[in-house]
């Protein structure tokens, strides 16, 4: 499978797992292939009205607009493109 056909497996399977929770400008941030297991390592991030309630808490102390986002890390078998897993992804900024 060709990178870009792994990212639109990732933001498609992103899309639909968390349809249901409003989910908006989604976006690839990271790539990595694991040429080991052959597996595919693609971050995706996006946002979603559950986190804006606690981003605006920083809103009101802060000078710029503060839109908070959620990073999952998909990880995408290359001989079948199946998911095999969806973890949280934590910035530096969130540890």
């Amino acid at each position: 499978m060709e990178v870009k056909q792994a990212v639109e497996v990732a933001k498609k399977y992103v899309a639909d797992l968390f349809a249901s929770e409003g989910i908006a400008d989604i976006g690839l941030e990271e790539i990595e292939f694991d040429d080991y297991e052959r597996h595919w390592k693609i971050t995706i991030g996006f946002s979603r009205p559950l986190d804006q309630k606690t981003a605006s808490l920083f809103a009101a102390t802060s000078p710029r607009t503060y839109k908070r986002r959620t990073y999952k890390r998909i990880e995408i078998r290359d001989s079948d493109q199946k998911v095999l897993s969806v973890k949280n992804r934590t910035t530096s900024q969130e540890q």
